[in-house]
Parts: structure tokens; sequence; C-alpha cells
């Protein structure tokens, strides 16, 4: 399936028999904080397995995974949004993501869900600052008093050794 393929927004009826778009977004916790990636960028969702180290590699960067005779580069959400590590749990999942036709896996604390999200109530994010974890922030999303925030790991990968 090509990116714009992937990139299709579904149709749906609201409360106003109006056609609203929605995008569908893969979830997922890093502590108390929920997440979302546009879940066209995502291959699938691993349980933790080992990951080889790469010395040498970036703090961010936990190692490689052999991945069905791939070698995937598996990065550390945690450590790329700057929060404290923690201890893996039965939770912890490896979201495989492809982006610019690269493929790398994030760690996350647990995946909580695919979600469709109105195009509409996605709102760019607003600056927070200038610690690097800021521009992986692509946008936020508002509903019900309840904020989600969408990232881009495309920016990630552009921090990538090639």
């Amino acid at each position: 399936m090509s990116t714009s393929q992937a990139l299709a927004v579904e149709q749906h009826d609201n409360d106003d028999d109006l056609p609203r778009d929605v995008i569908k977004h893969v979830s997922f916790a890093l502590g108390e904080e929920t997440y979302a990636i546009n879940a066209a960028t995502v291959n699938e969702v691993l349980r933790h397995t080992e990951i080889t180290p790469v010395p040498g590699s970036p703090a961010f960067i936990l190692g490689i995974i052999n991945l069905r005779g791939n070698v995937v580069t598996v990065i550390d959400a945690r450590q790329v949004f700057a929060l404290p590590p923690r201890e893996l749990s039965s939770q912890s999942r490896i979201i495989v993501v492809e982006v610019e036709d690269f493929i790398v896996g994030v760690l996350v604390d647990r995946v909580v869900a695919v979600v469709d999200l109105e195009e509409a109530a996605i709102e760019t994010a607003p600056q927070t600052g200038q610690d690097a974890s800021a521009r992986f922030i692509h946008s936020v999303y508002n509903e019900e008093d309840e904020l989600l925030i969408l990232v881009d790991f495309s920016r990630v990968v552009e921090l990538l050794p090639r």
C-alpha cells in the first residue's frame, strides 16, 4: 500500500449527518501521559524482545533487533521525550514504524488503543519550549477536555545514523 493510500481519510457520519474526516492513530502511554502516532506509519506492534546494544550510539538508541531477518534500530521514546527511565513491564511494547522508507522500533510503556481522531479537532501544537523533545510533538487532539499529544517520529529518524 502506498503512503498516499495509507493516508486516505475515512468518512463517518456525526450527529448532524454531515460527513467528518477521521484519521486512525495508535495511542500509547509514557508514564501517565498519552501520545499517538498516525496509524498509516505503523507496521506492527511487538512485545518487548531482546535488544542488542550498539556501542557508541546516541543515548536515545537502545540498540537493534532482528525482525524476520531485517535489522531494526530501536529507540527509547522515554529518552526522546526526556522522561526518567522506567523498568520494562509485561505491557512494554515496540511500535514498528516506517518513515521515509526507514523502519524503526519505538519502545513505549504500553499501547493504549487504535483511535479515530476527527481531523477538525487536531490543532497545531503550541510552542512549549526549546528542549529537544518539543520538536517531536506534531500537534494535539482536543476532545471533551482531554488532550492527546500527536508525535512525528520522522523527526527522530532524521537523527539516526544512516
